[in-house]
């Protein structure tokens, strides 16, 4: 059965439901209205359901080696479901990974204002406590070692890939405009190559966090997070490898 047909009886199905249930409230003296709250609240709960689950097989088996049946499964529900919130393997694992970085994004946008008037402090605790926070939180911990250890980005992972390469590019976007900011402020040299910088800053970022998933006896986020981040800042102010060609 393809997706079309299963979202068409699941459609034809709540039809029914939707009829049965107004009667049953003319009956009963429940609203209509109330009863379409409770369907919405139980689909979202079906959604969380398979969301948990995703994560759970995700971090089990790998992304390559799970299929859908193996997330229904544990899940509870069955394949209909997950096709009904969910197009294929790749629009749940990004419906995953944003459930876990919604808020990091919002505190992203939040914090690399073009008019922040102090952008390099700022800057300095986004990273600090991104750091922190993705390797203290079990869920964003889980999530993140799923993305950099246990997802082939091949076939149907292919728009992921894609997805999280924008994802990627739009980051360092952010950090540039806050570098950028930076110098204008006159907090970093004023012949700092921004574009350079970025790469190093988010190169670095990212390292940590995966060392620190790969070896975490080592790698300590929790108790280096400041001196780590402090020493990518001491090169942005002092490395002459990070000047444009024209500040010499």
């Amino acid at each position: 059965m393809n997706i079309q047909s299963i979202r068409q009886n699941l459609d034809e199905r709540n039809a029914v439901s939707r009829v049965v249930g107004a009667r049953q409230a003319g009956e009963d003296g429940h609203r209509p209205h109330d009863m379409v709250r409770r369907t919405k609240e139980e689909a979202q709960a079906t959604r969380n359901r398979v969301l948990d689950a995703a994560e759970r097989v995700f971090y089990e088996k790998g992304v390559s080696r799970t299929t859908l049946a193996d997330i229904a499964q544990a899940a509870g529900v069955t394949r209909g479901a997950i096709y009904w919130h969910f197009a294929n393997k790749g629009d749940l694992f990004n419906a995953m990974f944003d459930r876990s970085l919604l808020p990091l994004d919002e505190l992203v946008e939040a914090t690399l204002d073009g008019k922040e008037e102090d952008p390099l402090a700022r800057l300095r605790e986004l990273f600090v406590w991104c750091m922190r926070n993705i390797t203290s939180d079990a869920q964003r911990r889980r999530v993140f070692d799923i993305l950099f250890m246990k997802c082939e980005f091949v076939e149907e992972m292919g728009p992921v890939r894609e997805r999280h390469q924008n994802n990627m590019r739009d980051g360092m976007e952010r950090i540039e405009r806050a570098l950028r900011n930076a110098v204008e402020k006159k907090q970093l040299p004023a012949t700092l190559d921004t574009s350079r910088a970025t790469v190093m800053l988010h190169c670095l970022f990212t390292g940590i966090l995966h060392d620190s998933l790969m070896l975490p006896d080592l790698v300590h986020p929790e108790r280096d997070a400041e001196a780590l981040i402090d020493a990518c800042f001491d090169a942005l102010r002092c490395s002459p490898a990070l000047l444009s060609p024209a500040g010499g």
